[in-house]
């Protein structure tokens, strides 16, 4: 891997995000928000209360098929932009994988997870784990039964769609999906995502 992670993180966390004169916030090619993460973790339980039992895996799936699409174009506008080409695009020697380990810098220094890929097999599979992220704070206000991070579940298979899709942007999205396999709100140390091909 050619990504100075570190050197990554420091030099994404000094651009200044702030919005413009309507109230939007364009920055990496995209626009963000700021909003706070219990504004975001509220609106995922509140979802998946009003489903009930019965719907609750669909809801789920709803709520991480959302975090995959905005990651689907988020992604795309993020990996295509000045800032990403100016700090990332140096170091890059292999191509997708280091855009990919790049696209895990921007995730980390926007404050959304401290996550990194541990694994990957180009085409095939990834694995990230993942020390802090802001869907893990819903413990402290609703006890989830399954693990809970729709981000990041959506926005890992996204990458994967981005990187390796079958066709490319902006019609590669759904090749890819994410399953948890460990999770800080269900009690373990770190988060574990593992992206592969949907059968």
């Amino acid at each position: 891997m050619a990504i100075d992670r570190e050197k990554a993180i420091a030099d994404l966390s000094k651009i200044q995000v702030k919005g413009n004169e309507e109230g939007l916030i364009p920055a990496f090619g995209v626009l963000v928000n700021q909003l706070p993460a219990s504004f975001w973790n509220l609106f995922s339980t509140k979802i998946l209360d009003a489903a009930g039992e019965d719907l609750y895996e669909d809801a789920s799936g709803l709520l991480m098929n959302a975090a995959s699409e905005c990651g689907y174009h988020t992604g795309w506008g993020i990996i295509n932009s000045d800032e990403f080409q100016a700090i990332i695009g140096p170091m890059i020697e292999k191509v997708p994988e280091d855009i990919l380990h790049g696209a895990y810098a921007v995730f980390t220094a926007w404050g959304w997870a401290n996550a990194e890929i541990v694994e990957l097999i180009p085409g095939e599979k990834m694995v990230i784990h993942v020390h802090g992220y802001y869907e893990a704070d819903v413990k402290d206000s609703y006890q989830p039964k399954t693990p809970f991070a729709f981000m990041i579940r959506g926005v890992s298979a996204a990458f994967m769609d981005i990187a390796y899709g079958d066709k490319p942007y902006p019609d590669g999205f759904g090749k890819f999906t994410c399953e948890q396999t460990k999770a800080i709100e269900l009690g373990d140390d770190y988060g574990e995502f593992v992206v592969t091909k949907r059968n």
